[in-house]
């Protein structure tokens, strides 16, 4: 065969094929053949561990990019308005949040967090290292005593002769306190002394009885009560958007650079290896199982979501571009060439 028809002949084929993969991927078939190819690859990679179908390696790679790359994308920012928004405008139709939270899963969560107390005791007690924490603990120990006995001074003047024995306790707080601003300018000229841990130690361990207190809970719990009858609305009419904004644009600034920083990187890196050492003897059916997703409805997620995509890349031709660019380097081969001049 002339060289001239080896060529053409090779052309008639390549459009050809191209037109079979067409027809294959358009129109009724198209759910025909996502169906197969998504099936196959389910059922191929199902006999294969996960550590073997994945490089752990290659994982970590793009845990790493995802990090340090995503968060700070327009694309993240473009969310992060969207979400405002939604949040400003609220859903669209109010609904108690009873509805959707049940009470006994909020009184789960707070018997789990009460629990918790001792660790909260042991944290609270490190706040004792902090000279300026101690100052705020004084201050605020001081005003609170400093209220209490101006109420009950107003109380006991209204009574005979209460007014001025009262008044005399009163003299010997003001005293109390005045010492205490004392030992803040102490404190604060990096002096150690004991009245500021003494009140952070007081405050912690009035926070701590507080929430042991067996009210604390039926407390909470009827706060929920509150919140939970009121209807889920947006923060509109709360705060604006520029308010809203500033406190998420801060955030996220945070967020970004907390995420891209090499010990968070590092962390991720370890989760991946947690993943692998406790998943990676799965195959993808095996996960699939473990997490309660059933192959066949994911299948049928592709075929649902394949139309969408295959058709427009049929309308815009992309798709037999993308056909003809892979297959034609096979059809001008020499092999192929050979085969159709009828040689060896």
């Amino acid at each position: 065969m002339p060289p001239e028809d080896v060529a053409t002949l090779g052309d008639l084929l390549l459009d050809a094929q191209v037109a079979f993969h067409l027809d294959r991927l358009t129109g009724d078939e198209l759910e025909a053949t996502v169906t197969r190819l998504a099936g196959w690859a389910l059922e191929v990679s199902g006999q294969h561990q996960l550590a073997d179908l994945v490089d752990a390696a290659a994982v970590k790679e793009v845990v790493g990019r995802a990090l340090t790359q995503v968060p700070s994308s327009p694309a993240v920012s473009a969310f992060i308005d969207l979400a405002i928004e939604l949040v400003q405008a609220g859903p669209p139709t109010p609904f108690p949040l009873s509805d959707v939270v049940e009470r006994e899963h909020v009184e789960r969560v707070l018997d789990e967090a009460l629990g918790l107390t001792p660790v909260l005791e042991r944290g609270l007690e490190r706040l004792t290292a902090s000279p300026l924490v101690g100052a705020t603990a004084t201050r605020f120990m001081g005003r609170v005593v400093g209220e209490a006995l101006a109420a009950n001074q107003a109380v006991a003047d209204k009574v005979p002769g209460l007014g001025s024995l009262l008044s005399m306790g009163t003299k010997a707080a003001a005293g109390v306190v005045g010492a205490a601003d004392r030992q803040l300018d102490g404190l604060l000229a990096d002096t150690a002394g004991k009245g500021g841990t003494l009140a952070v130690r007081r405050l912690n361990r009035i926070i701590v009885d507080t929430l042991n207190d067996a009210t604390t809970r039926e407390a909470a719990l009827q706060v929920w009560d509150l919140v939970a009858a009121e209807p889920v609305r947006g923060l509109g009419d709360r705060a604006g958007r520029e308010e809203l904004s500033g406190v998420v644009d801060a955030t996220h600034d945070l967020v970004v650079a907390v995420l891209a920083h090499p010990h968070v990187v590092a962390f991720g890196h370890a989760a991946v290896d947690g993943f692998f050492e406790a998943f990676g003897g799965y195959t993808p059916l095996e996960l699939l199982e473990q997490l309660e997703l059933e192959p066949a409805d994911l299948v049928a997620d592709a075929v649902r979501f394949a139309p969408g995509v295959v058709e427009a890349l049929v309308e815009s031709g992309e798709l037999e571009q993308l056909l003809r660019a892979e297959l034609a380097p096979f059809y001008a081969s020499d092999a192929v060439a050979q085969l159709l001049a009828g040689r060896d």
